[in-house]
């Protein structure tokens, strides 16, 4: 396990490496066996085909600021993903966004994953502030992001803001 694996009661959370980005979507054996985990063939999802290529691109130790795959621990499959739009800005702020897999939804994954990673990410030097967006009708979002402690702040470009500030509670 690296550094920047984060482990949860049901899951962990790891940075999707480039050499595993550079191979998906259409390899997903090879991108399988660089996690050293089942890859399911809804995953990746269509919104995430846009960011691997500059995932891939990412040198090593950059890739914690980009995407990260959430993995079922007890099937030991990849179930979805979390992750950071880039490093801190230079006010402190991330941008973190999150999808699971349709047959692994409603069972609360994405909310002990995100809970987890915001609390990783406010740990990290030069973090200050996790930010997210969604939209209006996402109603499984909102609700994972007012679970963890998102405040929200309106809407901006056909999109609700959202923001947390300070460290959540120890999860222990």
């Amino acid at each position: 396990m690296s550094d920047s694996t984060i482990q949860t009661t049901r899951l962990e959370l790891r940075p999707l490496p480039s050499a595993a980005a550079a191979a998906l979507p259409d390899d997903r054996e090879t991108a399988a066996h660089l996690l050293g985990v089942s890859v399911p063939p809804e995953w990746p999802q269509a919104e995430l085909l846009d960011v691997l290529p500059s995932q891939a691109a990412a040198a090593h130790g950059e890739e914690r600021f980009g995407v990260w795959v959430i993995v079922e621990r007890e099937s030991r499959t990849v179930i979805g993903d979390i992750g950071f739009i880039g490093p801190p800005g230079d006010e402190g702020t991330v941008e973190i966004g999150f999808s699971v897999i349709p047959d692994r939804r409603g069972r609360g994954y994405a909310t002990e994953a995100a809970r987890a990673l915001v609390d990783w990410a406010l740990r990290q030097p030069g973090v200050g502030s996790v930010v997210a967006g969604c939209d209006n009708e996402n109603v499984p979002s909102i609700r994972t992001l007012e679970r963890i402690g998102f405040v929200c702040l309106g809407e901006r470009d056909g999109q609700l803001r959202w923001r947390f500030d300070t460290a959540p509670p120890d999860q222990g």
